[in-house]
């Protein structure tokens, strides 16, 4: 499996590729390429880390 949110850490912020009205999203947990994401407009969404690669933001103000 090919993770390529393996430098994803629980805190930081994300925003997912195909989904920009969900908002940003706070990552909650990164356990085995499945990712956990508090988004803004949807909730919680658990995401297939081999699948989707999410886009960290840097600036959150």
């Amino acid at each position: 499996m090919n993770d390529l949110n393996a430098f994803l850490t629980p805190g930081m912020v994300v925003t997912h590729p195909d989904r920009p009205d969900w908002g940003r999203g706070q990552v909650q947990s990164n356990i085995a390429g499945r990712i956990t994401v508090n988004f803004e407009e949807t909730g919680k969404v658990v995401i297939d880390g081999s699948r989707i690669l999410l886009f960290p933001v840097f600036d959150v103000s």
